[in-house]
């Protein structure tokens, strides 16, 4: 290795050397390839000439520690997906932090990368400015062995093999970093995705209270049960789970349409659900869907009772009430689930089961 300053012109005439030479060092074989290939290093100048100067051992040290602010950063960006609390909560609960948190670790650890290769670079690795003519032709063997010799040169520039510390910082940085990049996929394939999940499982899954099953009632955003009653013939509203939360983000996946349908709407859709094996689902003239749209999972509320059409907003689907809510307009491809209802004994809304399909856009798998 070089380790002092000096301006270097290489002349066309000089005798070419025998690169396989094993007394040639890496520099002598760059400067042969150089030669070679018409380059004139103008400059070359390393930031340190003694080596081991205090003053290259404090960068070496600045340098080592951005690395493993890098490697700390990167860790508590993985504990903080793994471990802290990322469920919804209403109000100020501890999942509150949980997307700053990931946000401000993974800045601190990139931040940290950035500014300790910068420094490297700008303060450890020497200053070189060159000149090359542009030629055409093949890559001999020779030129090949070139290459091979100019990239082993410019690895020992970097001075991992002098600055220990330098590569043990680096290593221990960057792998945290790659485990943050491997731990959403990883962590997507952990869990079964058919086991009680989001994508399967909603509010109106029926609950067990000491030992019997309770199905929950359908009602206003303001929790208050629904009757027959309260919905007029032709008209529709939108419907909640009765539990805890049921109107919230919790149960985004829950706000459901109930529909009143004239009688010979409601024969229609009764022959088209015993087609679609849904026979029991409707309660009387009564019909509920989900409100989420399967194409991007816009709210599908525009209801026009003159056609049975439902439609969304968002992109234009349309579904048709009295066919299992099929898609018969738009980017929409699969029907809106339907939600089973019936009347408890008190009079009110209950839905019977969840949904048993899917709610909301496609996506990778479906049951």
């Amino acid at each position: 290795m070089s380790t002092h300053t000096e301006t270097k012109a290489h002349s066309a005439e000089q005798e070419p050397i025998d690169v396989h030479d094993p007394r040639l060092t890496n520099w002598d074989v760059l400067r042969e390839g150089a030669r070679r290939d018409d380059i004139e290093i103008v400059h070359y100048e390393p930031p340190f000439p003694v080596p081991g100067t205090k003053a290259e051992r404090r960068l070496v040290r600045v340098v080592a520690a951005f690395f493993l602010l890098t490697g700390l950063a990167a860790t508590a960006f993985l504990a903080v997906y793994i471990w802290w609390p990322w469920e919804h909560e209403a109000g100020n609960g501890p999942d509150k932090f949980y997307t700053p948190l990931l946000g401000l670790t993974l800045g601190i650890a990139l931040l940290g990368v950035g500014f300790g290769i910068l420094t490297w670079g700008k303060k450890l690795i020497p200053h070189e400015v060159a000149i090359q003519g542009r030629h055409d032709g093949g890559s001999p063997a020779e030129d090949r062995k070139i290459t091979g010799s100019t990239l082993t040169y410019m690895v020992d520039e970097l001075g991992v093999k002098r600055r220990p510390l330098l590569g043990i910082s680096l290593l221990a940085g960057l792998a945290p970093v790659a485990a943050v990049a491997a731990a959403p996929l990883v962590g997507g394939l952990i869990k079964n995705p058919h086991t009680n999940n989001q994508m399967f499982t909603t509010g109106w899954a029926p609950t067990v209270e000491g030992g019997a099953t309770r199905l929950i009632r359908l009602t206003h955003s303001d929790g208050t049960p629904i009757r027959p009653e309260d919905v007029s013939v032709g008209g529709q509203i939108t419907v909640f789970p009765g539990i805890p939360g049921g109107a919230t983000n919790k149960h985004a996946d829950s706000p459901t349409l109930l529909i009143h349908l004239r009688a010979d709407d409601a024969q229609l859709a009764a022959e088209n659900n015993a087609r679609e094996n849904q026979a029991g689902y409707m309660w009387g003239n009564y019909i509920a869907y989900s409100k989420i749209c399967t194409h991007a999972g816009c709210p599908a509320s525009l209801y026009e009772q003159q056609t049975n059409r439902l439609l969304c907003p968002c992109h234009q689907s349309q579904f048709l009430i009295t066919d299992n809510a099929q898609p018969i307009f738009g980017p929409a491809s699969r029907r809106l689930p339907q939600l089973p209802i019936s009347v408890d004994e008190e009079g009110f809304f209950v839905a019977t089961s969840d949904f048993k399909e899917t709610v909301g856009p496609d996506f990778w798998e479906r049951p």
